[in-house]
């Protein structure tokens, strides 16, 4: 079993309307100081199998086809 996290973020340049609310929320809340928040997605996955060569390739088909939107986001993929 092989165990993965892919996660998404938008590009730099890519308005990010939540980043930004959130941003205000922190600091209505009461933390300063706090700025340029961007937020993204993490997907943590379990492939079967043991050949990591395959899962990163299979991986990359997931983000290409359907995790990630990559005219506006991109993506990195860690496994364990």
């Amino acid at each position: 079993m092989i165990k993965a996290r892919v996660t998404v973020t938008l590009k730099t340049g890519v308005l990010d309307p939540q980043g930004k609310a959130i941003e205000g929320a922190l600091g209505a809340l009461g933390f300063s100081g706090v700025g340029h928040i961007r937020q993204g997605k993490v997907f943590d996955l379990e492939l079967e199998g043991a050949d990591k060569a395959k899962a990163e390739a299979d991986l990359k088909a997931m983000c290409e086809k359907l995790l990630a939107n990559t005219v506006i986001e991109n993506y990195a993929i860690a496994i364990d």
